[in-house]
Order: C-alpha cells, then sequence, then structure tokens
C-alpha cells in the first residue's frame, strides 16, 4: 500500500509540469555550424540554419505545394517572358530595415553566381530590374518553366 502512495504522490508531483508551457522549440543538431551562410557550403547544418532564419520569395507547405513566403503576388506575361513580383508589406531585416525588391534582385544575383538550379535560372534571365521598391522583375531571354 505504501508503494501506491509514493507512485500517487510521484504522479501528483509531475502533474503540473505536464500542463501547456510556452511554446519553444529546442533542437540538438547532428553537428557543429561552422559555415553561417549557406551559399558558401554544401554543409546540411548550414542549410538546416539558414532555412530556420532566412526568408525565400516562395516556399512548400505540408503538402509539398508552393505558396508565396514572401512574395504577396506575382504574374507572368503572356508570352511569359516578363515575370513580375510584388513583396508582401513589412518585410524587414533583423535590424528593422525595410526589405525592398533591390535587395531581393541582389539576393537572386548572388545566388545564381553560386548555386547549381541558380547558374541554370540564370542562364534563362536576360536583365532583371527593381520599377519600386516593393516590385521586382524577370526578364526572360526566353519562355521557361524553370521560374
Amino acid at each position: 500500500m505504501k508503494m501506491h502512495r509514493y507512485a500517487a504522490l510521484a504522479l501528483a508531483l509531475l502533474l503540473p509540469s505536464a500542463h501547456a508551457q510556452d511554446k519553444v522549440l529546442r533542437s540538438v543538431p547532428h553537428s557543429n555550424l561552422a559555415v553561417l551562410d549557406p551559399i558558401w557550403t554544401t554543409a546540411y547544418m548550414s542549410r538546416n540554419h539558414g532555412y530556420m532564419i532566412y526568408d525565400t520569395l516562395f516556399g512548400t507547405d505540408e503538402k509539398g505545394q508552393i505558396k508565396p513566403q514572401m512574395v504577396d503576388e506575382w504574374s507572368v506575361s503572356p508570352d511569359r517572358r516578363l515575370w513580375t513580383f510584388k513583396l508582401r508589406r513589412g518585410l524587414e531585416f533583423h535590424d528593422g530595415k525595410p526589405v525592398t525588391s533591390e535587395d531581393a534582385v541582389a539576393s537572386i544575383a548572388r545566388w545564381a553566381k553560386r548555386d547549381t538550379l541558380g547558374q541554370v535560372l540564370a542562364g534563362f534571365i536576360e536583365r532583371m530590374d527593381s520599377p519600386s521598391p516593393d516590385t521586382f522583375r524577370l526578364f526572360l531571354k526566353e519562355p521557361c518553366g524553370f521560374v
């Protein structure tokens, strides 16, 4: 009988910690993060770290469907050579500086110099521009489904 009382007491002491806590996700990676910028390495740690702190123009949902992330809306010209993207309002860098379409163009150009898929996309791009702080455009040499 004493054993049951101790078990009940132990269970009662654990109950307060069983209720909902603040939502903090802690992760223990399989290795150290050696390079913060995923563009300079193929290490999974840097890639995974990048997914957690950097935003992308588009992402995928839990079903694998492509969804806009930083992009609010986009359009494609009838000849499929001009792609226009409008950024969501309120995007900011860590220091509070607003993210602009010029930043998006610079990031795409930087990515295209180092990444294999970026280099493929760059081969189709005639030029990029930023006609307003929240809009950027990709002008393609020819229509392609890679965008």
